[in-house]
């Protein structure tokens, strides 16, 4: 594999990165979007595989923040009455980064009667502190790409409302300690003011669909217990896509205010899957979510993880790969644009995970160990995610 490629007219070191030399981005242009998975995944495959080969103790090591958590000033988190405290709003100029459509791709409802709170997933890696600060331009520039190919199959139906936030260092994530709770806390503080913002917009009793993946994932069920479990909103929910997060249905989802959907034209429920390959080996994920306490203070077990298959809308169903209307599919070579290539990937939902087969687009290194997809979580379904967001939507007007 070569070690340097030319991508935004600027050269590329892979070899660096791997190295764990820092990835400048070059100026905006219009491949990047694509590129921020790439740099994203080398960076998660080289952590995973000091876990498989060293254990977490390495991991940990190269990825906690220095220092302890240091609490912010109060009243110094982010204005969102701000337009620049969000990722993408809708109507703006130029559009937001979640108004990006594949090439070839119509949306069937241009009127958008409804409204999409996204929350993008972790982009921020270095160590220098346990949160990211929104003036940090690389993990702005990331986040603001996976809102772009993540965001963007909810804008068929609904104008996108994507913040910014103090989201938690990666280094969080393997801890269970007092500074990562706080950083994890913190993210969740800005998130909740957010949306408290974005409700305080709508229009009254307008539809709304909630959206995250990975830490976005994690935060969205806070907010699901407490900002809509048992609140007049929880009417307003179309769907809740918690995808890329375990979620327990015996431990989590009685107290997130919304069901874990059954069928592909039920509203106001839950949707969450973790897509792995064949042969999987989740056990980096169960490891840490058998035993652990869930919201209503029962343990989680892997047989009460949720699973709705994306291509299916049903909990715990199959599909062939061609049930699947589009899988989101870099332009080749030249990574400016993208596609929906259709019939490529199948799923079914096996043991809580989501194992996905067919003939998948070769992603070559950035694949996780055990076979993990989890950066394609929507990307392998795009198509379909739009589709579903469509079709529950409309059981909501019924």
């Amino acid at each position: 594999m070569p070690t340097a490629a030319i991508f935004c007219g600027q050269p590329f070191d892979w070899l660096a990165l791997r190295q764990g030399h820092p990835y400048v981005p070059p100026t905006m242009c219009a491949r990047r979007f694509l590129l921020v998975i790439f740099v994203l995944t080398l960076l998660f495959v080289a952590g995973a595989f000091a876990i498989y080969q060293f254990g977490g103790d390495v991991l940990r090591q190269q990825a906690t923040p220095q220092g302890h958590f240091q609490a912010p000033p109060p009243q110094s988190g982010p204005d969102y009455v701000r337009e620049e405290n969000w990722l993408s709003l809708p109507n703006t100029v130029p559009p937001g980064p979640a108004e990006w459509l594949p090439r070839g791709f119509t949306a069937n409802s241009p009127a958008k009667p409804a409204a999409t709170f996204y929350i993008h997933p972790t982009t921020y890696l270095e160590r220098d502190r346990w949160n990211a600060l929104l003036s940090h331009r690389d993990s702005q520039e990331r986040a603001a790409l996976f809102a772009r190919s993540q965001a963007s199959a909810f804008n068929g139906v609904s104008q996108v409302y994507a913040p910014k936030y103090r989201q938690a260092a990666f280094g969080a994530f393997l801890l269970d300690s007092e500074d990562a709770r706080a950083a994890l806390d913190l993210a969740y503080s800005d998130v909740a003011r957010a949306f408290d913002q974005f409700v305080g917009q709508l229009e009254p009793g307008q539809p709304i669909i909630l959206a995250g993946h990975s830490q976005g994932a994690l935060h969205l069920t806070r907010l699901l217990r407490d900002k809509v479990a048992g609140k007049p909103i929880a009417r307003q929910v179309v769907a809740a896509y918690v995808v890329g997060w375990p979620v327990s249905t015996a431990a989590d989802v009685p107290a997130m205010g919304l069901p874990a959907c059954r069928s592909a034209d039920q509203a106001g429920c839950i949707l969450s899957w973790q897509s792995f390959g064949n042969p999987a080996n989740p056990s980096l994920i169960t490891g840490v979510y058998n035993g652990s306490t869930g919201f209503n203070g029962q343990k989680r077990r892997q047989e009460d993880m949720l699973c709705v298959n994306p291509l299916t809308g049903q909990q715990n169903g199959e599909a062939p790969a061609s049930a699947n209307v589009g899988t989101l599919v870099p332009d080749d070579q030249t990574f400016r644009d993208g596609v929906l290539e259709p019939n490529r990937v199948g799923a079914a939902c096996e043991n809580g995970f989501l194992i996905v087969d067919g003939d998948l687009p070769d992603l070559g290194p950035f694949v996780l160990p055990g076979n993990n997809y989890h950066v394609y979580d929507y990307a392998l379904f795009w198509g379909n995610i739009s589709q579903d967001v469509e079709r529950r939507l409309a059981a909501w007007q019924r």
